[in-house]
C-alpha cells in the first residue's frame, strides 16, 4: 500500500497583513503559515521515474512562450547543484515515492494544472512543487531558491507557505540591442540566469541595425565581422543555455529600414544603382541606403534569403523583422513613384511596405514561426495591402496599458525603453511601473518587455547598461507575472530584490584592471574610421567617431546636433555649440585616484557647462551658480575651485583626484583644490541639458594621480 504523505500538521494561515514573501516576482495565491521548513543533510529531491524524461503534459503546452526543453530529471539534477551552491547541502535525486520532512518533491501533473508556466508550491512539510510542464516546475524551484537565499542566515530554511502561482502575461521579455552593440557571451549568460530567476521567459536579441549585423554565416561573407558577431555554434550554445533557464532566444533583424550594413554589403539600398533616392527622401541624419529598396526584385529576394537563413538558426516561436520608421518622404523618390505607377498591387508607400512585410512573413511562417514587427507601418495609408493578421506587433508607441493595433496580437515595449544616452535620455519610470502600471489582460496583449537600445553607446561597457536595466527588469518581472496591486513601496521592493541577490551560477562582472604608468583613455578628436564590425550609417557630419587611442572606450556624437571638426592644438578638435551636442562613451565610473587633462577653448559663458558626466557626478568647465571650473556629486554638492576658464584661448585643464581631495591645474599650474572627490565619470561628454560652448582637443585620463611634475610635462 502507498505510504501516507509526510505533510506538516494542519496550521492556520498567517494574517493577510503579512509582509510579501522574499520572491520576485511576487507569487499569486500566496498563503503564509507560521514557522519554517529546513533543509538538512538528509534532504532529497524526489521525482517520479515514470516522468523523469518528460518535459510537459498536454495541459502544460502552449504556443507562447514555446515548448519546455528540459526534462524533469534534468531539472532535478540542476536543482541539486543550485541548492548545493546556495546552502552547502547536495540533495540526492531519487525516484523514492515516500517523502520525509525537508525533502523536495517535483511532480509533473495535469490535475488542476495552472497553465503552461504556472505551478503549485507547498512548503509546509516536504517541499512540493507541482506543474504541468517543466516551465512550471522550474519556476517553482526559482521560488524555492529565492526563499532559501533570503530567509535565514544559513540559507537552509524557507517559510511555510502555499501558492497557486501563474503569470498574468504569457510573454515577459527583455529586448537587447545587439545590432549597434556587441555583447560578450559572459554578460549574455548572466542576463539569462537573472531572467530565469525572475521568471522572464523571452530574450529578444535585436541582431541587426544600420551600424552592424551580428550573425556570422558563411552564406553571407562580409555581412558580419567574425570578431564582433555570433556564429551558428555561438547561437546553438546560447539556445541550449537559455533552454536550461526556460528562456526563449528570440531573434530580431531590422528590415527594410535601419539596414545600412545590409544595403551596402549587397548593393540593395535606395541609394544604390541608377536614379537613386536622395537625402531628401530619408531622415535628415541618414543616407538613402539606410533603407533596403523595396521596389527591387533583387533586394526583396536577398531579404528573403537572409530571413530564411537565420530563421533556421533559432527555435523560439517568434521571429522579428523590424519594419518600422520607414520615412514617409520616401514616397516622393522617383524610383518609388515609378513602381507605384506600374504595379497594380500597390498604390502607396504603405502598400509597398506592407507587401514587403507580408513577403517576409511568408518566409518566417514556412519555418514554423510567427513574425513580429515594431509598430509604425499602421501610420502609412495602405489601401491595397494589409499586414497579415498573425503578425505580432512590438508596440513602442502608447502606454502599454491596452492594445493599440486592432486585429493583431501585441507585446508592449514603449513604456519600458532604456536608451541611456544624452540625446534620447530614455529611462523606464520605475515608480510608475511599480505603483501605477496595470499590465493588460486583454487576449491580444501577449505581454510586455523592458527594451534596451544602444544608440550612441556602440562600444559601451556591458555593465553600464546593466546598471540601468536591472531595476526596471525586476519590476517588469514582478508586475507582468502578478498584476495585482502592489502591497508595499518601491523602496521596500528594492530592498527585497537586494536581499534575494543574484541566482546560483552568476559570475562576477569583470573589473577592468587599473592602468599604471600610461593613460587609460585618450581621445584626440582627429578623423578616424569606425572599427571593424561597425558601419557608419549617418549622413555627413552626423554620429562622428571619437577614437580612443589609449583604451577601449571609443564614442560617437549624436544625431541632429553634432560637434563640428575644426583645427585643434594638434590635428583636429571638436567644436560644441549646443546643449544637444555631446559624445556617448558608456563607460563605468572609475574610483579615485584618477587624473583628467583636456585642451579647451571656451567661446561663451552659460550657466552650466559639463565636460564629463555620469549618473553620479560630473566635471564642470563652468559650475552652476559660480561659473567656475568645478565638479558635482549629484544630489549632494556642487564644488568650485575659484578658477574661471578664460574665453577664446586654449587652456589645458587638469583635475587630479585622490579619495576626499581634488586639485585643479591650468596650463600646468595649480589653481585650486577642494577637500572632496567623486569617481571619474565616463558616461559622456556633456549631459542632455548642459554641454559646453567651445572647442575640445586631447582629452586624456589616467587611473592614478599624476604628480605636479608629471602635470607640468603635459605642456
Amino acid at each position: 500500500m502507498p505510504t501516507a504523505r509526510a505533510d506538516a500538521p494542519r496550521q492556520e494561515p498567517v494574517g493577510q497583513d503579512a509582509a510579501p514573501p522574499s520572491v520576485i516576482p511576487r507569487p499569486t495565491g500566496w498563503t503564509a503559515f507560521e514557522g519554517r521548513t529546513a533543509l538538512t543533510r538528509a534532504t532529497r529531491i524526489l521525482i517520479d521515474p515514470r516522468a523523469a524524461s518528460a518535459t510537459a503534459l498536454p495541459a502544460g503546452r502552449a504556443e507562447l512562450p514555446g515548448p519546455a526543453r528540459q526534462s524533469v530529471r534534468g531539472l532535478a539534477t540542476r536543482l541539486r547543484t543550485e541548492i548545493e551552491e546556495v546552502t552547502g547541502i547536495a540533495p540526492r535525486v531519487t525516484g523514492d515515492r515516500d517523502p520525509a520532512p525537508g525533502d523536495i518533491v517535483l511532480t509533473l501533473t495535469g490535475k488542476g494544472a495552472p497553465g503552461a508556466e504556472g505551478y503549485r508550491f507547498d512548503s509546509r512539510g516536504p517541499i512540493r512543487v507541482e506543474a504541468a510542464s517543466t516551465h512550471g516546475l522550474f519556476y517553482g524551484t526559482r521560488t524555492l531558491l529565492q526563499l532559501l537565499r533570503a530567509t535565514a542566515d544559513d540559507r537552509r530554511e524557507v517559510p511555510r507557505a502555499t501558492a497557486d502561482d501563474r503569470p498574468a502575461q504569457a510573454i515577459r521579455m527583455v529586448h537587447l540591442d545587439a545590432g549597434r552593440k556587441y555583447w560578450r557571451m559572459p554578460y549574455l549568460e548572466n542576463l539569462i540566469r537573472r531572467m530565469g530567476d525572475q521568471k522572464l521567459n523571452t530574450l529578444l536579441l535585436h541582431l541587426s541595425e544600420s551600424e552592424g549585423f551580428r550573425l556570422d554565416s558563411p552564406r553571407f561573407p562580409g555581412l558580419a565581422d567574425p570578431e564582433h558577431s555570433y556564429s551558428r555554434a555561438d547561437i546553438e550554445h546560447l539556445k541550449a543555455f537559455a533552454a536550461r533557464h526556460h528562456v526563449q532566444l528570440m531573434p530580431g533583424l531590422e528590415l527594410p529600414g535601419h539596414a545600412t550594413v545590409i544595403s551596402e554589403t549587397f548593393g540593395i539600398g535606395f541609394g544604390s544603382g541608377p536614379s537613386p533616392c536622395t537625402a531628401a527622401h530619408t531622415h535628415s541624419h541618414l543616407t538613402p541606403d539606410w533603407i533596403i529598396d523595396m521596389t527591387s526584385d533583387r533586394a526583396v529576394a536577398k531579404s528573403k534569403e537572409i530571413v530564411a537563413e537565420f530563421a533556421d538558426w533559432f527555435d523560439a516561436p517568434l521571429f522579428s523583422i523590424g519594419a518600422e520608421e520607414v520615412p514617409g518622404q520616401l514616397a516622393d523618390c522617383p524610383r518609388v513613384k515609378d513602381r507605384l505607377a506600374s504595379d497594380p498591387d500597390v498604390s502607396t508607400l504603405g502598400d509597398l511596405l506592407n507587401r514587403y512585410i507580408n513577403t517576409l512573413d511568408d518566409v518566417v511562417t514556412s519555418h514554423g514561426k510567427r513574425t513580429a514587427v515594431y509598430n509604425g507601418s499602421e501610420h502609412l495609408p495602405a489601401p491595397r495591402q494589409k499586414v497579415h493578421a498573425p503578425v505580432v506587433f512590438l508596440t513602442w508607441e502608447g502606454t502599454g496599458a491596452e492594445p493599440e493595433i486592432p486585429g493583431h496580437d501585441e507585446i508592449a515595449i514603449g513604456p519600458f525603453y532604456n536608451t541611456p544616452n544624452n540625446y534620447h535620455h530614455l529611462y523606464p519610470d520605475e515608480p510608475w511601473m511599480y505603483d501605477g502600471w496595470a499590465p493588460s489582460s486583454a487576449p491580444d496583449m501577449l505581454g510586455s518587455g523592458v527594451t534596451n537600445w544602444a544608440d550612441y553607446n556602440f562600444w559601451a561597457d556591458d555593465g553600464y547598461f546593466e546598471q540601468h536595466m536591472a531595476g526596471p527588469r525586476a519590476i517588469l518581472a514582478d508586475r507582468a507575472w502578478n498584476s495585482s496591486a502592489t502591497p508595499d513601496t518601491l523602496t521596500a521592493f528594492r530592498t527585497r530584490a537586494t536581499r534575494i541577490g543574484d541566482p546560483p551560477g552568476t559570475t562576477p562582472a569583470p573589473v577592468p584592471p587599473r592602468v599604471e604608468g600610461r593613460p587609460s583613455h585618450h581621445w584626440t578628436f582627429d578623423d578616424a574610421s569606425y572599427p571593424s564590425g561597425w558601419t557608419w550609417a549617418g549622413s555627413p557630419g552626423n554620429t562622428l567617431y571619437a577614437e580612443d587611442r589609449a583604451g577601449n572606450l571609443p564614442g560617437t556624437s549624436y544625431i541632429i546636433d553634432n560637434p563640428t571638426p575644426v583645427p585643434g592644438v594638434r590635428g583636429r578638435a571638436w567644436r560644441f555649440d549646443s546643449d544637444r551636442d555631446g559624445v556617448g562613451f558608456g563607460g563605468l565610473d572609475v574610483a579615485e585616484p584618477w587624473t583628467v587633462s583636456v585642451r579647451v577653448r571656451a567661446t561663451a559663458r552659460t550657466g552650466d557647462q559639463v565636460l564629463l558626466s555620469s549618473a553620479a557626478g560630473a566635471l564642470k568647465l563652468m559650475q552652476h551658480g559660480t561659473g567656475e571650473v568645478g565638479f558635482t556629486r549629484y544630489g549632494e554638492a556642487d564644488h568650485s575651485f575659484g578658477h574661471t576658464l578664460p574665453l577664446d584661448r586654449w587652456t589645458r585643464l587638469t583635475w587630479v583626484a585622490t579619495p576626499g581631495h581634488t586639485a585643479l591645474y591650468a596650463d600646468g599650474k595649480r589653481v585650486g583644490a577642494v577637500d572632496a572627490s567623486i569617481p571619474l565619470p565616463l558616461r559622456s561628454i556633456g549631459t542632455e541639458k548642459a554641454s559646453l560652448r567651445g572647442d575640445l582637443d586631447e582629452l586624456v585620463t589616467w587611473d592614478e594621480a599624476l604628480s605636479p611634475a608629471g602635470i607640468a610635462r603635459l605642456g
